[in-house]
C-alpha cells in the first residue's frame, strides 16, 4: 500500500480544518446523506466554543491506491508545540496562505519548522473566493517569507495551488475553472515523497501524541520509522529521560477517515496508535527487544510567559468545586505535563503555590478553562514574562505582532503600541486598511489586545508569536486606574452600587456574592479605594425593599477568562471555580495590605 504522510500548518483562521472536512467528503469518507458538522475534526468543547484548533489530531482518505495520513494542527501561536511534536510524523505540509492576508506570525514560525525537519511543501493560497483576494501578490509575499528563511533551491521548488476551502475547489490557476479538491490530491500524491525507513529494520516508532481510554489506559499516536508492528508484539519502551521498560503491544490501531481501526500489524511508514504501554510519554521510543535504539528527541521551544498557580483561599472556597486540595492540584498539573510539553510545572517555597510556565496567555488560560470545567478551584497570580541573563545581559521574549486595522485609527495603534515599547518593523497600505508589523516586548503584549479593541472601535486585528530574546526594553507603564475593593462580606445591593456610580465602573451586580477584599470595580482614578457595596437601604413604615428593584444601574463589566488575567496587577489574584471567576486582592483585609506596604516601603528606604 503507498503512503503519504501531510500536515496541514497555517496560521490561525486562514482554513485548515475546513479543508480538511472537504477533503474528507471528497475523498468518500462520508456517505452523500450523511449530516456532518463543519469542522468535524475540531472536537474538543472549547475547541468548538473558540472556533479555533487546540490539539494536533490525525485521520486519512484514500485518493485511488494511495492513502493519505493527515495530521490537522493548531494556528494559534501559543499551540506552537502541539505543531512541533508531529511534524515528525510527517513527510511533506500543506502550508495554507489566506489570499488576502497574506504570510502572518504563524505562518513564518510553522514554516521555519517545516524547513527545519526537511519537509516537502505544498503551498495553497486559499479562500480566493474573497472579494478582497489578492492571490498572486500573496503568492510573490510566500516567495519572499521563503527566502528569509533561506530556503535553498529545492525547498523553493514548491508547486503552487489556489483553493477555496469553503466552496471545495483547488486549481492550478486562479483562472481556471475547476470545481473539485482533484489538482490538490494529485499534487499530494506525485510530489509528497513516499515514506523514508526501513522495513527490514529492528521496530522504531516514537511516540509523538498521547491520548486516553478508560477501557485501554493511555493510547501512544506515531509514525513507524523503521521496521514494522505487530498486534501481540514484545517491545522495549526506551524513555526520553533515560531507562527502560518492558512492554506488549495489545491493541493496535490504525487511522481510517475520522476512524481508528484495529489492525493485526503495520509497516513502515504508516501512522497507528498502540495501547498497552501505560508508561508511554510523549518523545519516547517504541522499539523491538533485540537491540532497542532510541530516536533524536524531539525539540520544544522553551515556554516565554508563567503565572503561580494555588489552592483557592478566599472565604467562598468550596461551594461549588470538586477538587480543593494541594494533592489534587498538583495531581492535576503534573497528569497536563505528559500530554502538554510545551508546558512547564515547578513547586514552590510554599507548598500550596505551584510555578506553571507556558507558551503564551492564550495556552494557560486554555489549560485553566479545562480545569474548572473538571471542578476544580484555583487562584492564579499575574502573568509574567520569563527572563534570561545571555552573556551578562538580562534579556526578555520579544513578539513579532502583526496590526490590520482601518487607516483612520493608525494613529492610535502607533501610540499605544509605542507606549510598550513596540518598534515598526514593516507597514503597508491594502485597500483601505494599514498593515503593520511590530517587534515588541511580551510584557507589552499583556492587556494590549482589549486596549486596541476599545481604541478601534473593535475593527483592529492583532496577531503575534515568538520571536526570540532580546536586551531588555525598559519599564512598560501597567494599568492605570485604580480598583474599588469591597470592605464587608455579604450580598452586593442595588442600592449601595447606585450610590457609589461616581466612584468608578462596577464588575458586580444586585445579589451577587461578595468578600472582603474581592475587588468589585475599576475607580475612575489611579488609586485603590475600600467600598461598601453590600450596605441596604434602611427601611421604615415609607422604606420597603421593593422598591430597591426599581433602581437603574449600567450593565456591570463582565470579564472573560483571558481579560481577567490581562486586567491582573502584581498584588492580585484571580480566584477560579467552576462557576465564577472573581478578582481579588491577595491580602484580603485592610489592615494586612496597610502593613505590608510600610513594609515595602522599609525595605526600600534600606536599600
Amino acid at each position: 500500500m503507498q503512503i503519504r504522510n501531510i500536515a496541514i500548518i497555517a496560521h490561525v483562521d486562514h482554513g485548515k480544518t475546513t479543508l480538511v472536512d472537504v477533503l474528507l467528503r471528497q475523498s468518500g469518507a462520508f456517505r452523500t446523506n450523511q449530516n456532518i458538522p463543519t469542522c468535524v475534526m475540531d472536537s474538543n468543547d472549547q475547541e468548538k466554543e473558540r472556533g479555533i484548533t487546540i490539539l494536533a489530531k490525525n485521520t486519512s482518505v484514500r485518493w485511488g491506491d494511495v492513502k493519505i495520513n493527515i495530521i490537522d494542527t493548531p494556528g494559534h501561536a501559543d499551540f506552537g508545540g502541539e505543531v512541533e511534536r508531529v511534524l515528525r510524523m510527517a513527510d511533506g505540509v500543506l502550508l495554507l496562505v489566506d489570499a488576502y492576508e497574506g504570510p502572518m506570525p504563524q505562518t513564518r514560525f510553522v514554516l521555519r519548522k517545516a524547513m527545519a525537519n526537511r519537509l516537502q511543501p505544498i503551498v495553497v493560497v486559499n479562500k480566493i473566493d474573497r472579494p478582497e483576494a489578492r492571490p498572486m501578490e500573496v503568492l510573490n509575499e510566500v516567495y519572499d517569507l521563503f527566502i528569509d528563511l533561506e530556503a535553498d533551491e529545492q525547498q523553493l521548488d514548491f508547486p503552487v495551488i489556489f483553493a477555496s476551502g469553503r466552496e471545495g475547489y483547488a486549481r492550478l490557476d486562479p483562472a481556471d475553472t475547476n470545481m473539485d479538491l482533484k489538482p490538490l490530491f494529485d499534487t499530494i500524491v506525485s510530489r509528497i515523497p513516499p515514506p523514508k525507513g526501513d522495513p527490514g529494520a529492528s521496530l522504531q516508532i516514537q511516540c509523538a501524541n498521547i491520548d486516553y481510554n478508560d477501557y485501554v489506559g493511555r493510547i501512544s499516536i506515531g509514525r513507524i520509522v523503521n521496521g514494522s508492528v505487530a498486534l501481540g508484539q514484545s517491545v522495549t519502551l526506551l524513555k526520553r529521560v533515560g531507562g527502560k521498560v518492558a512492554g506488549k503491544i495489545d491493541q493496535l490501531y490504525t487511522f481510517e477517515n475520522l476512524k481508528r481501526e484495529a489492525a493485526q500489524s503495520a509497516e513502515c511508514g504508516e501512522i497507528v496508535a498502540i495501547a498497552g504501554l501505560p508508561d508511554v510519554d510523549i518523545g519516547d521510543t517504541i522499539c523491538s527487544t533485540v537491540d532497542p535504539v532510541p530516536l533524536p528527541p524531539i525539540e520544544i521551544d522553551e515556554p516565554t510567559l508563567s503565572m503561580m498557580f494555588s489552592v483557592n483561599t478566599s472565604p467562598l472556597t468550596g461551594r461549588v468545586g470538586k477538587f480543593l486540595t494541594v494533592r489534587h492540584l498538583r495531581d492535576r498539573l503534573w497528569r497536563e505535563l505528559k500530554s502538554n510539553v510545551a508546558l512547564r510545572c515547578e513547586e514552590t517555597a510554599d507548598p500550596r503555590i505551584f510555578k506553571v510556565s507556558g507558551r503564551g496567555l492564550l495556552h494557560l488560560s486554555v489549560l485553566i478553562e479545562n480545569m474548572r470545567r473538571e471542578g476544580f478551584e484555583l487562584e492564579v497570580g499575574k502573568p509574567e514574562v520569563i527572563f534570561k541573563t545571555i552573556d551578562g545581559q538580562v534579556c526578555e521574549p520579544i513578539e513579532l505582532m502583526t496590526v490590520d486595522v482601518p487607516e483612520a485609527y493608525a494613529g492610535k495603534v502607533m501610540e499605544l503600541v509605542g507606549q510598550r515599547r513596540g518598534v515598526v518593523k514593516f507597514m503597508d497600505t491594502r485597500r483601505g486598511h494599514m498593515h503593520y508589523e511590530f517587534l515588541i516586548p511580551a510584557r507589552g503584549l499583556i492587556g494590549l489586545r482589549s486596549r486596541l479593541l476599545t481604541a478601534t472601535r473593535g475593527e483592529a486585528v492583532m496577531y503575534h508569536n515568538y520571536a526570540g530574546y532580546e536586551p531588555y526594553k525598559g519599564e512598560i507603564a501597567q494599568r492605570k486606574a485604580g480598583v474599588l475593593i469591597s470592605m464587608s462580606t455579604g450580598m452586593a445591593t442595588n442600592y449601595s452600587i447606585y450610590q457609589l456610580l461616581d466612584r468608578g465602573e462596577f464588575f458586580v451586580k444586585n445579589a451577587d456574592d461578595i468578600y472582603e477584599g474581592m475587588i468589585v470595580g475599576e475607580h475612575c482614578k489611579d488609586r485603590d479605594i475600600v467600598v461598601n457595596v453590600t450596605r441596604a437601604k434602611a427601611l421604615t413604615n415609607f422604606r420597603v425593599a421593593a422598591a430597591d428593584a426599581t433602581i437603574s444601574l449600567p450593565p456591570p463589566r463582565v470579564f472573560t477568562l483571558e481579560e481577567s488575567l490581562e486586567y491582573l496587577d502584581d498584588d492580585e489574584l484571580l480566584e477560579v471555580t467552576p462557576t465564577h471567576l472573581r478578582l481579588r486582592k491577595k491580602l484580603l483585609t485592610v489592615g494586612q495590605r496597610k502593613k505590608a506596604g510600610r513594609e515595602e516601603a522599609e525595605a526600600l528606604e534600606g536599600v
